[in-house]
């Protein structure tokens, strides 16, 4: 393959289109700095695999934010990186990591170009953010919605509120949708270490009172839901609703080990085991955003928060104990969870009188972050959107 036929290939592939269409102006203006464009950049070391795509296109975006003065090629460039899988939440955090070494002026001219490809794309603006204190910590509450029922969304163990900001979106029209993070998480972490369930089901509770809420429909993913049963039970007029992802009402043999992994052998001995448990070996290969977000999150987690963590969860002991609870609870499955396995949900649905099982698709245990389509869409089924609005 020649370096036209090569810096063709490449253009087409990292600009979205031939550079006959894309280079157009230049190819008028100027045969020879096209020929040089396609040839000698596209088809020399933009073409090479040392590095990827999605990783030529940040350097690049970083680069043209960090000289200033390039805003049509900061553009093109910005698209050019959401096609090759870079999120918009990725590209407002190179802005913010550009005003560390170059300046706000730069870093602020160039996030308003990259906000103008992000809301040309149809994707979110983001989440507004607040901080609360709580009896022993603050935290930091997400939400979208101005109105309609409230829901609160409790994440998973090792992550933080950003796992449900994927459906976030299609949860908050006709309701008020807030994540927050749990003690020893995000904005949450060095929070006390030795606490129960029992603590971080006040600590939901303290939420709902520091948003003025008196009651509200409640969701919880695997250590979220075992919170969120721990709360149910204790207290179960706050609650309009209670669903339950991919999560226990009892604990497992393994959490010690997984506390004490962390202390002995450090966070990157986590990744492993953690992502083949959460994810399909699919979603590994394409390393999309859910994938590079959850290695990260336990690549940089405190294992003295995570050991906690895992400590507090074996004190969970709700099994059996929902049979009288009221309000209506959804149970979701993913199909393909390797951790709390559709038996295992269905024990759960079994054991709360009238409540509603399903079970997502290829979906493993890490819902929201590989099928959040699937999981909105269930939600959105079973939430109600009016003030009062009885449960579908």
């Amino acid at each position: 393959m020649n370096s036209a036929t090569r810096g063709r290939l490449e253009y087409t592939a990292s600009m979205g289109s031939a550079p006959e269409q894309g280079l157009a102006d230049v190819r008028r203006r100027s045969p020879q700095m096209y020929e040089t464009l396609v040839e000698g950049a596209f088809g020399g070391p933009l073409a090479r695999p040392e590095l990827g795509r999605a990783v030529r296109e940040m350097i690049t975006v970083a680069m043209l934010a960090t000289t200033g003065g390039a805003q049509s090629q900061l553009a093109v460039h910005a698209a050019a990186a959401l096609r090759a899988g870079i999120s918009a939440t990725e590209l407002r955090a190179l802005a913010e990591h550009v005003s560390v070494y170059a300046g706000f002026p730069r870093a602020l001219d160039a996030l308003a170009v990259i906000d103008e490809v992000i809301t040309r794309a149809g994707l979110p603006q983001p989440v507004p953010l607040r901080h609360i204190g709580l009896a022993a910590h603050e935290t930091t509450v997400a939400g979208l919605g101005d109105h309609g029922p409230a829901v609160l969304l409790v994440h998973a163990l090792g992550l933080d509120w950003r796992m449900w900001e994927p459906v976030m979106v299609a949860l908050c029209a006709g309701r008020r949708v807030f994540a927050y993070d749990i003690r020893g998480h995000g904005s949450a972490a060095g929070a006390p270490t030795r606490f129960s369930m029992a603590d971080t089901a006040a600590d939901l509770i303290g939420v709902l009172d520091a948003l003025e809420l008196d009651r509200a429909h409640v969701v919880g993913l695997s250590y979220g839901g075992g919170i969120a049963q721990t709360a149910a039970m204790a207290y179960p007029d706050r609650f309009a609703s209670l669903s339950l992802l991919a999560t226990t009402d009892h604990p497992f043999d393994a959490f010690e080990s997984r506390a004490r992994s962390a202390e002995v052998d450090g966070m990157a001995a986590q990744i492993v085991p953690s992502l083949t448990r959460w994810f399909t070996p699919t979603a590994l290969a394409g390393n999309g955003w859910g994938v590079r977000y959850g290695r990260e999150q336990v690549l940089r987690g405190n294992p003295v928060d995570w050991a906690g963590a895992w400590r507090a969860f074996q004190t969970l002991d709700v099994r059996g104990k929902l049979a009288d609870f009221a309000p209506p609870v959804l149970v979701l499955a993913g199909a393909l969870d390797a951790s709390t396995t559709p038996e295992i949900m269905q024990g759960i649905s079994a054991a709360i009188p009238d409540s509603r099982y399903r079970e997502l698709p290829d979906t493993p245990h890490m819902q929201t972050l590989e099928k959040p389509d699937l999981v909105a869409a269930a939600l959105d089924e079973f939430l109600p959107t009016e003030p009062d609005g009885a449960i579908r």
